[in-house]
């Protein structure tokens, strides 16, 4: 029986698609082992997954998320290490003892998991194969893109844009994001692993044998230099069909009037005055239907913070959670906070997006929705009543960015998905094996 460990970092959004590939892993036979933070125990056990716990001390992106987010060049140089570097000599010490007390065949991590670092303990024949699943917009440097974490879009024109960004590079490097790069270093020192040597910070990920991104190179910046370990699967969470009914006012979304939905996601949705007040502010004296999920949250904490407005009668509905698979049919623009995964849903569906988020990696999957054309980046996480008012009407008027969306969704409509990604796996595996190596 072949064997797989999956380790990711404690966040419903970094585990979740993981699973998915999980669940094809186990089709085929393969047992199955995650490392991940405690809160997530009954999530993979319920997918039939093996749950190792974190240590505590490097279970801690939750209630880092919980917290105040990091913005701007802070949301890289501090956040990073605090978020991420911190806890991974611990999460690589327990990675490796999980290793020692049963080897593996496959060690299969997401970008922000960099305990496996710590692998580089081991002699290159006793590691086993190494696949990094790209649940974020990806980092690796290249003379074709701006660096990671700046939110800047590549240039058309190709000299031009290689000057830019070796500048900005070298300047990222040494001196705007010094302090991560720092950062970084003593975290590879740390485990055992090589240096960055003046190579940019998320060149770490190059370690692995298989970079997998998970999306298609539609909505992706292109390198001509990329490494030949890279491969683009498509999303591995897709809209599939839902066991949530849908609420009786579904009947009449799109027969009147455009759809627009909003949504600060799962995890963001603390503040509704960030995204969604504004949102149905900017849009309640307009032919459109809105319709709010609030994440899980309560409705009645949703209806707090839209004290004071006075959106048209029957063009406001709002749910908790709703039936995606239903839903975006349906909708003709989506206004979000920028998740990797919830974006993709959208253009699963050819759906045009408002993105307002600067947090995190969320400037950088912005930073894609503007350079792909399927939709306006607000560059803020906290817009105007204008801002999103132009940006929808913007959209709901250039066809241009539902075209964009579509020609996405096209794209995500024929990758490989998990099947290919474990395929892949698979045949990796065996031409380690039929060469000897562990």
């Amino acid at each position: 029986m072949s064997t797989a460990v999956i380790c990711s970092m404690p966040a419903e959004g970094h585990v979740r698609p993981l699973l998915v590939v999980a669940a094809e892993l186990q089709a085929r036979g393969w047992r199955v082992r995650m490392l991940t933070g405690a809160r997530y125990a009954p999530m993979v056990r319920a997918a039939g997954v093996d749950f190792v716990p974190l240590p505590p001390a490097a279970d801690t992106l939750d209630e880092l998320g919980a917290g105040d987010r990091k913005r701007g060049r802070d949301a890289i140089n501090s956040g990073v290490e605090q978020a991420f570097f911190a806890p991974a000599p611990l999460a690589g010490q327990t990675l490796l003892a999980m290793l020692e007390e049963e080897p593996t065949d496959v060690v299969l991590h997401e970008p922000t998991f960099v305990g496996v670092q710590a692998l580089h303990r081991l002699a290159p024949e006793q590691r086993p194969f190494v696949a990094m699943c790209g649940i974020i917009p990806l980092g690796l440097s290249s003379r074709d893109t701006p660096p990671y974490g700046l939110g800047i879009t590549p240039l058309r024109r190709t000299l031009p844009n290689r000057l830019r960004n070796a500048v900005l590079t070298a300047v990222a490097t040494r001196v705007v994001l010094r302090p991560v790069h720092r950062a970084a270093d003593r975290m590879l020192a740390g485990m055992g692993a090589p240096a960055l040597r003046g190579r940019f910070f998320m060149d770490i990920l190059r370690s692995a044998d298989l970079i997998a991104q998970f999306t298609v190179p539609a909505f992706e910046f292109p390198r001509s230099d990329a490494p030949e370990s890279l491969r683009y699967y498509g999303p591995m969470t897709r809209v599939e069909q839902s066991g949530l009914e849908a609420p009786p006012w579904f009947a009449e979304l799109g027969k009147h009037r455009p759809v627009v939905h909003v949504t600060q996601g799962t995890v963001a949705n603390t503040d509704f005055g960030e995204l969604v007040r504004p949102t149905v502010e900017a849009l309640g004296d307009l032919d459109v239907d809105v319709v709010v999920t609030t994440g899980g949250r309560p409705v009645a904490a949703l209806s707090e913070a839209l004290v004071g407005l006075a959106p048209q009668p029957g063009r406001l509905h709002v749910g908790e959670f709703l039936p995606y698979d239903k839903l975006l049919p349906l909708t003709d623009v989506l206004v979000t906070n920028g998740g990797y995964g919830g974006l993709h849903h959208a253009l699963q569906h050819g759906v045009p997006v408002v993105v307002a988020g600067d947090s995190e990696d969320k400037v950088e999957t912005s930073a894609r929705v503007a350079w792909s054309g399927a939709g306006i980046r607000l560059g803020t996480s906290t817009p105007t009543v204008a801002q999103v008012r132009a940006a929808v009407q913007r959209i709901l008027g250039d066809p241009s960015y539902a075209r964009a969306s579509r020609a996405i969704g096209d794209a995500i409509a024929t990758s490989p998905g998990p099947v290919g990604f474990v395929d892949d796996v698979e045949e990796q595996v065996r031409r380690r094996q039929a060469a000897g190596v562990a």
